[in-house]
Parts: C-alpha cells; sequence; structure tokens
C-alpha cells in the first residue's frame, strides 16, 4: 500500500468531560471513514485534556473502559485510530497513545517518553519506557506525543531502524505553536520521512491551545495544514516520496556513525 489517506482530529478538549469528547471522536471518525481514510489521528488526551488532579480517576486500564470503547468504533468504522489518553497501571497512569487497526485490535501503545514540566506531568504520570514502531501494512510507522517533538534523538532512532511515518498527537499551547510548526518540518527533513500531527485547538482549562495539525512530507513541503479553529482534516500521501527524497540526498548513507 503506497498511498494512505489520513485524517486529522484537531478538536477542542472539554476538560474532564470524557462523554463530551468521546461523542466528538465517535463523530469524526465516521466522518473520516466516509471520505475513505485509512486512519484518523486525535490530539494528545482527547478524552480529558490536561485535568491531571484526576488523573487517576480518570484513566482507564489498557483492553477496558475507554480503551475498549476506542477499539469498538475502529472496528465500526474499518479504520486505524491514534491519540492518547490516560491509562492506569496499578497505582501509576501513564499519558498512553494506543494504536487501533480496522478490526479494532491494538497493535500497540506508545507511552509519551518526556514527561513536560510545565503542564506538571512529571508530577502526576510516569514515563514511559520504550519507543514503538509497528510494521503495519504500507510500512513501519512510530509514535510520539507531544514535548517528545523536541527530542531529535528519538525521530533518528526511528528513521534509522526504518520508519517511513511518524504520527504524533499534541495539546501545544498557542503561543509556542512557531515552534511547533518549524520543528515539524524539521523533524520530516533531516529524517525524510512524513510526519503527521495532530494537535488540539481553542481553550482547554486556562490554556489556549495552537491547532496548525499537518502532514509534511519527507522533503518538508506541508501536504495539509489546519489554522487555528477545530477542523477535521483529510489528505493523501504517497509513501514512495521517501524513496525518491532519500536517493536524491543520501544523508543516511553519509552518516558518520564511526564519530557520533
Amino acid at each position: 500500500m503506497a498511498k494512505l489517506v489520513i485524517s486529522l482530529g484537531q478538536m477542542q478538549i472539554a476538560l474532564g468531560d470524557e462523554r463530551k469528547n468521546f461523542s466528538t471522536v465517535e463523530r469524526w471518525t465516521a466522518e473520516a471513514a466516509r471520505r475513505g481514510s485509512n486512519m484518523v489521528v486525535f490530539p494528545e488526551l482527547w478524552s480529558t485534556g490536561y485535568d491531571l488532579e484526576r488523573a487517576s480517576e480518570l484513566a482507564h486500564v489498557l483492553n477496558s473502559g475507554l480503551f475498549a470503547q476506542t477499539s469498538a468504533i475502529a472496528q465500526q468504522y474499518k479504520i486505524c485510530i491514534v491519540g492518547s489518553i490516560l491509562e492506569k497501571r496499578g497505582q501509576e497512569v501513564a499519558n498512553s497513545a494506543p494504536f487501533f487497526a480496522p478490526n479494532g485490535r491494538m497493535l500497540g501503545v506508545y507511552r509519551k517518553l518526556h514527561l513536560f514540566r510545565l503542564m506538571e506531568e512529571d508530577r502526576w504520570l510516569q514515563p514511559g519506557q520504550a519507543p514503538l514502531a509497528m510494521d503495519l501494512p504500507w510500512g513501519s510507522t512510530a509514535l510520539a506525543i507531544c514535548y517528545d517533538l523536541r527530542f531529535p534523538e528519538l525521530f533518528r532512532r526511528y528513521a534509522v531502524e526504518g520508519a517511513k511515518l511518524v504520527i504524533l498527537p499534541a495539546e501545544w499551547p498557542l503561543e509556542r505553536i512557531e515552534h511547533w510548526r518549524a520543528l515539524l518540518i524539521a523533524r520530516a527533513i533531516e529524517n525524510q520521512c512524513f510526519i503527521v500531527a495532530c494537535n488540539a485547538a481553542g481553550k482547554t482549562g486556562e490554556t489556549v491551545f495552537g491547532g496548525h495539525s499537518m502532514i509534511v512530507d519527507p522533503w518538508g513541503k506541508i501536504v495539509i495544514e489546519a489554522g487555528e479553529s477545530p477542523n477535521l482534516l483529510t489528505a493523501e500521501i504517497e509513501l514512495d516520496e521517501i524513496v525518491a527524497v532519500r536517493k536524491r540526498i543520501p544523508v543516511f548513507e553519509d552518516r558518520r556513525t564511526d564519530i557520533y
């Protein structure tokens, strides 16, 4: 499968209101499927936003609760679904992004490696312990979450190991949206792969999130980009572009792994 149709669900998250947020996700998943999308991506913590003081109460155990509900709509609409929610792991809570296949099966779960102190994630959450790349019908696909974008080593590892695209759910504030745009484009250019990033939009709690969800191709060209309002975007990408770009500028062949 060289072509892939992807929808980005740039939603405004209602703080701590799982029912309302899930309703949006279900409605937009149905619309993404109607548009012929293979995958729909939602923001980081789409079910709750940063209601972290209630993290333990709002978190769900893997394969139950909200995880099971999301699996069911992936199966119902025969579409891949990605986005992060709070996961209860014993006494701990993680910021976890499950990847659901069109048959509803969870093919992997990525837990955010780098916790963002400015939003007190380090106070309420436990960091993940491993990267995640999955072999999917269109090629190797990796996951990262929001603040991970500021750590190029993770993305380089994914690219060196063969990832064709990296999916990034986020809640990135409007006040730092220029960092978001610049870093997404940089990660795509330096790793010569597709970056698929879905941000939240509008005010959630006391923070205004910046939108500008986008897909960036391996040349650094923006395939599609949202503005600052809630929106469901859809675009088709051609994964064979990666081969052409890597032939044109062979950075992976020219890396000096003997030195760094």
